[in-house]
């Protein structure tokens, strides 16, 4: 068996983020195509244990024929790198990720290239679309084989364990976030109802079929296929008598249940708009109210005013008068 170099690190953590961003990296520029999206992971390697605590996506091009031919901007790994340092000095560059979701022919070549960067880069594959439940990364790093006979050594990846671990405040904004993506399997009312149309629309076109088939079977147009008649008696077979009692009972049973819900849903909905119309009004009267005593209020002010101010001009004119008796009567 051939001997191996010593791997660096036992166990690889990546925190949620890194899945979260490589996902979105993803989606944005390689759904629903079979390309995949190339990344840069940083964190700290704290003796056996690789910490990946952050990612940024690179631009990556690759030759789906030729797995050879391949572009990585390495001039952007170097500025985005610079700029993470600024943020955060202790989270350094540490490895690199791709979407995969297998080792692809290229990766070697790709690993040697962020060796410029770190002594030992870490590969993280991301399942973005994970089909089983459970961990959907695998951690490698390069390592060289040593052949018995003497040969040339040769570069091949060894997989290491993976786990997924956060901490508390990336737990809760995790939380948050998934409680704010909408599953798009549910769907809306409408959907489903639009979903439900298309199928009573697909299974009238199988009816008009059938009934075509057979009433060109019955003129005579087409000849008669034993292995059809059998299929259509199978399904018929299939199909509920609906004239037996029981079932018309339990049929208008569950459909009167039905009424009544939307019977008592409409008279809640009346309720709450008679409550909401009465609120209403008795807030337009209050409101109306005040502002017919603040009138009242101003009106009185200012008769107030005017009656004092009357006050104080028939004042001077008795005044004046006196004034004016007082001359006469000293003349």
């Amino acid at each position: 068996m051939p001997a191996t170099t010593a791997v660096p690190a036992g166990t690889v953590v990546v925190h949620p983020l890194v899945l979260l961003s490589a996902v979105d990296h993803y989606n944005r520029v390689a759904r629903n195509t079979k390309k995949r999206v190339v990344g840069v992971l940083l964190g700290q390697v704290k003796g056996k244990i690789v910490n990946v605590a952050n990612s940024f996506a690179v631009p990556f091009e690759e030759d789906e024929k030729d797995p050879s031919v391949w572009f990585l901007d390495h001039n952007y790994v170097e500025a985005m790198n610079d700029m993470f340092k600024k943020v955060n000095a202790k989270e350094k560059m540490i490895g690199w990720y791709h979407s995969g979701p297998k080792l692809r022919a290229s990766d070697l070549e790709i690993n040697e290239l962020f060796k410029r960067y770190t002594q030992n880069p870490v590969l993280v594959i991301v399942d973005v679309k994970p089909k089983d439940i459970g961990i959907p990364t695998d951690a490698y790093f390069a390592i060289e084989e040593i052949k018995d006979d003497g040969t040339a050594t040769t570069k091949t990846f060894m997989h290491v364990p993976s786990e997924i671990e956060a901490e508390e405040a990336e737990e809760i904004g995790v939380e948050h976030l998934l409680r704010d993506i909408k599953d798009n399997a549910v769907g809306t009312l409408s959907t489903r109802v639009t979903d439900q149309l298309h199928s009573l629309k697909g299974l009238q076109a199988r009816l008009e079929e059938i009934r075509d088939y057979l009433a060109k079977v019955v003129a005579g147009t087409l000849p008669v296929n034993h292995q059809i008649i059998y299929n259509l008696q199978d399904i018929f077979n299939l199909l509920p008598n609906l004239g037996v009692q029981e079932m018309t009972r339990s049929f208008s049973v569950k459909t009167n249940d039905q009424l009544l819900v939307v019977y008592l849903s409409s008279l809640i909905r009346a309720v709450i708009a008679l409550h909401n119309l009465i609120n209403n009004k008795i807030e337009n009267m209050r409101s109306e109210g005040a502002a017919e005593g603040k009138d009242d209020k101003k009106d009185e002010k200012e008769k107030k005013e005017d009656g004092v101010a009357g006050d104080k001009k028939d004042g001077e004119k008795e005044a004046g008068k006196d004034a004016d008796d007082k001359k006469d009567e000293k003349k």
